[in-house]
């Protein structure tokens, strides 16, 4: 029998979330059997999430603090793994192994056709704070990490990571499923054919998640997210507003394409704001601009598709999913707790699939969604 430990602290910046998990189906595609035993997650102190935020964007002495943050994730992330094993009642030699996604503050996948120094096929680059070996010696199990930089290597966006998990879980052979996490940054993943030799798979980010607002509610009331959408619910959508967020080119982009912090931050959304605004409309327009973001990528490259299952701290933002909903109709819009899987513990599980697929040298990336010379084992796997 199979357990895996899956490690995910996302663009939100709000903790760790850890699941343990049993049964992982051993190839892609078919009927999963993944079944999450325990989940625990851990809040970043106000000091350290202010950290890496603060590391997303070029600073003084930034190598310094960044490899520190790097080391204080690995002891948090121990910590989670630790907790599991107590709450399991498992021992660290029970665990195949620890998948670690790391902190994202930089992510700049292919942005020109060649280097301009040399000519060659330009390689983009991305950054997780992380520090895998010394997670493998606190906790004594093999750690998988850097699962985005191989894809990279090979041409591709290096992100989403996750829709070939998403197939395994949520996909369904007769009709076109999506799946979106709605983190930090939202990404979206379609599955037409899920689970058959006839499979379609795309996925790529569609632009902010839940970034801007959290932003936007902790610059004005001191909060680390608006709680279920209820300060945006007070305000009015400023369509002058809406319409500006909505000509950011990246939304118009064809996939492959990810992003991140690097373009969605607090000094994008300076650009586009006027002194009159009040800042109670602004949080409303900032969550109708979220909804619409995926929405019209859900019409564009989906038209067909019936269902719309929502994982990430998105899904808890009634607001948002009610938002959602208005854009996307005759679409079912829902948690990813209604299909078995609560929407917290996705990404972690995800992590940890991919963590298996890198044990055993299968690959797990798709060519079809980050664009990519073709499918590669992904991560760099630090022994016990």
């Amino acid at each position: 029998m199979q357990f895996l430990i899956g490690l995910m602290s996302g663009t939100s910046l709000d903790g760790v979330d850890g699941v343990l998990v049993q049964n992982l189906s051993p190839s892609l595609l078919k009927t999963p059997s993944l079944k999450v035993l325990q989940h625990v997650f851990m809040p970043f102190d106000a000091d350290f999430r202010a950290e890496l935020l603060s590391l997303n964007t070029p600073g003084n002495n930034e190598l310094h603090r960044a490899a520190l943050a790097g080391n204080r994730l690995a002891r948090s992330y121990a910590q989670v793994v630790h907790a599991l094993l107590k709450a399991s009642g498992m021992q660290a030699n029970d665990i195949q192994a620890v998948g670690a996604h790391g902190q994202t503050v930089r992510h700049r996948p292919l942005e020109f056709d060649a280097d301009p120094a040399t000519g060659q096929p330009a390689v983009g680059y991305t950054l997780q704070l992380n520090n895998p070996a010394l997670l493998a010696e606190l906790t004594g199990i093999d750690v998988v990490a850097e699962f985005r930089t191989r894809d990279l290597a090979a041409g591709g966006q290096g992100a989403p990571l996750v829709p070939a998990f998403h197939a395994e879980i949520f996909g369904n052979p007769s009709h076109t499923v999506a799946v979106v996490n709605i983190g930090g940054i939202s990404n979206i993943s379609i599955m037409r054919n899920a689970s058959n030799e006839k499979a379609e798979i795309i996925g790529f980010d569609c632009g902010p998640g839940n970034a801007l607002m959290d932003h936007w509610v902790h610059l004005h009331q001191g909060k680390d997210y608006d709680t279920n959408g209820e300060w945006a619910a007070q305000g009015q959508v400023i369509d002058a507003l809406l319409q500006s967020l909505l000509t950011e080119a990246f939304l118009h982009l064809a996939p492959p394409k990810s992003t991140g912090r690097d373009l969605f931050n607090p000094a994008w959304l300076q650009q586009h704001l006027r002194t009159d605004y009040q800042a109670v409309d602004v949080q409303a327009t900032l969550c109708e601009f979220t909804a619409i973001a995926i929405a019209q990528d859900l019409k564009r490259h989906a038209p067909e598709a019936k269902q719309l299952w929502v994982c990430g701290g998105g899904a808890l933002n009634a607001q948002l999913m009610s938002r959602l909903q208005a854009h996307a109709p005759g679409v079912q819009v829902a948690s990813t707790e209604a299909h078995g899987l609560p929407p917290l513990q996705v990404e972690a599980a995800a992590f940890a699939w991919l963590a298996a697929k890198a044990m055993k040298r299968e690959t797990g990336s798709l060519e079809s969604v980050t664009g990519a010379r073709g499918a590669r084992v992904l991560g760099a796997i630090y022994p016990r």
